[in-house]
């Protein structure tokens, strides 16, 4: 299956999950909240403690860091809150800085060895239905998509949580539409939150 069609399955989530763990600061949180989040590597690998609401559970995306230029707002699910607690070591979390840094000035890099490693993990915990090396960090965002949707999230929903402008926040319906689906996505992402602690125990 080419990589731009390819969709983890529920093994393959819980094994990069398990693999995660083995990574270590900072690239175990950030894979784990790409894949609690569905939100662009880039943007997740960029992301400063300023864009951080631990209060209201929520993380705003500026629109100088967005694709689109517009401003995102994705809730934070508990399970993504437990990911940045570790993080920062503690519930009280910075208000500046980088999150996923290990220079304290740049942003995380060096992904292709992570996957290289995380690859090793999923090729020694193969079980039925994990296959290592044929997939994308930016797999992890269909994969979201894909299981916000067989979760029966609404698909205008998914698309607000992915942040994306086309079809139905696209042309003449996004200029009619300015519903900001701030609860819907916050219970959309909830719900992928619950399924993959249900994946991962």
């Amino acid at each position: 299956m080419p990589s731009r069609e390819r969709v983890l399955s529920d093994d393959e989530l819980a094994v990069i999950w398990a693999g995660c763990q083995e990574l270590g600061f900072p690239f175990d949180g950030l894979i784990c909240l790409l894949s609690l989040t569905g939100q662009r590597r880039e943007e997740v690998a960029s992301l400063d403690w300023s864009e951080l609401n631990r209060a209201n559970l929520h993380w705003v995306l500026p629109s100088s860091r967005a694709k689109n230029q517009k401003p995102h707002l994705v809730p934070l699910s508990k399970l993504a809150v437990s990911v940045l607690d570790k993080v920062a070591a503690s519930a009280e979390w910075p208000r500046r800085g980088l999150v996923f840094s290990t220079t304290g000035i740049t942003p995380v890099s060096g992904f292709s060895k992570v996957k290289r490693r995380l690859d090793e993990y999923m090729s020694h915990s193969a079980g039925e239905g994990v296959s290592s090396g044929d997939w994308r960090l930016h797999d992890l965002r269909r994969t979201v998509a894909t299981g916000l949707q067989r979760l029966g999230v609404r698909f205008e929903v998914t698309e607000a949580v992915l942040n994306h402008v086309s079809g139905s926040r696209g042309g003449i319906a996004g200029v009619y539409q300015r519903h900001d689906w701030k609860e819907e996505k916050k219970d959309a992402l909830s719900q992928w939150s619950g399924h993959i602690e249900r994946l991962v125990g």
